[in-house]
């Protein structure tokens, strides 16, 4: 899909009738965002069940393994090593 194409389904509001379902199944294997990230978020939390953090989307791959049902979901510790040691910040009360 053209980058003219993703704006134009975008701009035509395709998502705002589908399921979570739907949503998930095209957007996650579709690069070019075609909705709100923030209606794709919450589409995709939902269908996963879970809480979807947002540097889980650099790695793609594994939400869709999830999505397939190919993998389990991550544990809190896998998500939270998915960020790089030197920019986690830990802050206590």
């Amino acid at each position: 899909m053209t980058e003219e194409q993703a704006i134009a389904l975008y701009d035509s509001g395709w998502y705002k009738d589908r399921t979570d379902e739907d949503l998930v199944s095209f957007q996650l294997f579709e690069p070019k965002l075609c909705m709100p990230f923030g209606e794709f978020h919450r589409a995709i939390e939902s269908v996963l069940g879970r809480p979807v953090w947002t540097h889980e989307f650099a790695k793609v791959e594994a939400l869709r393994k999830e999505f397939l049902k190919e993998k389990p979901a991550p544990t809190f510790e896998e998500i939270v090593n998915l960020i790089p040691e030197e920019k986690r910040i830990i802050i206590g009360l």
